[in-house]
């Protein structure tokens, strides 16, 4: 019955819903109609006619029995988070066996870390990744720390990406043989770490989860955990990872995430994330895609320098504004003895200097906006 406006009654919307439902779906229960659908074939579709009895369409459906009510909902979602925390923790069993599987011990007594962050896989910039190529093979040092997004991964990202650019396993073979492959072949006895980041984070999610992105990935790729798809055990790294993945909200994330760094010689700290400073260690971080120098003191290490270090992503990004940030890497000097460290930080613009050595940016390497 239609009340004094025509309006037409809560129980004829209902009705009619339910009719729209078997016209489209018939007696198939697993699919329920849109608010497309009820647009193009309802009798009520105005808003003005169902929504003072129903406020909104997923409310419509539910008062038409075609949802699930909120308890339901609710419980149904809260069964998929603890199906899903019931896989991280197998996952995150295996990552921590993962962290020391290549440790390599060397019994001199000043060690070298090269110190690299941020590279974002396809998105390295050619001249910094050629510059840190260089200074690898010169100076073969003890450690190459990768502080964490060494790949980028958008495809499960934040930022908009169209679906027809994603390349899983173009971004995959990129890493392995532009950065991987050479760093292992020029640097035979060295320990490789990587420190897992927010975005090697993604891909152990998706993992879990197996979306279709990542269904992509496995059926091309040809593996089916994270120590296969990032091929550890070919180039010997250790992938450092002591984050919980059960972790819900964006703020525990990144309490996770920071759980995920080493401790070098009892001295120097290697953290993905800024927060590593306050852990009292001299080190660096990666992360923000720029340098930055604190100094602090402590009675173990007297004065002593953190450093947050600039990324290898190139700078022209077009998903942000990239050029407020810095290229750079770092190499850090060791006395293990005394448990003394030395900072050799490396900024990366148009020219760079390691060691006394120059290099300069070429034309096919992305000259930076108001550079020559």
């Amino acid at each position: 019955m239609t009340n004094k406006d025509n309006r037409p009654s809560k129980q004829e919307c209902v009705d009619d819903l339910r009719r729209v439902q078997v016209e489209v779906y018939g007696d198939d229960n697993l699919h329920v109609v849109t608010r497309e659908h009820y647009r193009n074939l309802g009798t009520y579709p105005q808003e003005s006619c169902w929504k003072p009895h129903f406020s909104s369409f997923q409310e419509f459906k539910r008062q038409a029995e075609l949802a699930p009510d909120r308890d339901v909902d609710k419980l149904a979602r809260d069964l998929g988070k603890h199906v899903s925390a019931d896989k991280y923790r197998e996952v995150n069993r295996e990552r921590k066996e993962w962290g020391d599987r290549y440790l390599r011990k060397n019994k001199s007594r000043y060690q070298t870390i090269l110190g690299i962050a941020d590279l974002h896989d396809i998105h390295v910039d050619p001249f910094w990744l050629r510059v840190v190529m260089d200074t690898a093979h010169r100076v073969q040092p003890d450690i190459i720390c990768i502080d964490g997004d060494l790949f980028d991964l958008s495809e499960f990202g934040k930022f908009f990406v169209d679906p027809r650019e994603w390349d899983l396993v173009g971004r995959l073979q990129f890493v392995h043989n532009k950065v991987l492959a050479p760093l292992r072949d020029m640097c035979k006895d060295a320990q490789i770490d990587l420190i897992e980041g927010n975005h090697e984070e993604r891909l152990i999610k998706h993992l879990c989860n197996n979306s279709s992105a990542m269904r992509t990935l496995l059926s091309d790729w040809h593996g089916w955990d994270v120590a296969k798809a990032l091929k550890l055990d070919e180039h010997q790294i250790n992938y450092v990872a002591n984050a919980d993945l059960t972790a819900w909200t964006k703020r525990d994330e990144k309490a996770e995430i920071s759980k995920n760094f080493r401790i070098y010689y009892d001295c120097c700290v290697a953290h993905h994330l800024p927060e590593g400073r306050r852990m009292g260690y001299p080190g660096f971080n990666g992360h923000n895609h720029k340098h930055e120098l604190w100094s602090a003191y402590s009675p173990t290490f007297g004065p002593f320098e953190w450093h947050q270090i600039g990324c290898g992503h190139r700078r022209d990004a077009v998903y942000t504004d990239g050029l407020n940030w810095a290229n750079g890497f770092i190499l850090v000097h060791v006395d293990t003895q005394d448990r003394e460290v030395n900072f050799e930080y490396v900024p990366v613009t148009n020219k760079a200097c390691v060691g006394g050595k120059f290099f300069y940016r070429e034309k096919n390497e992305i000259v930076l906006p108001g550079r020559k």
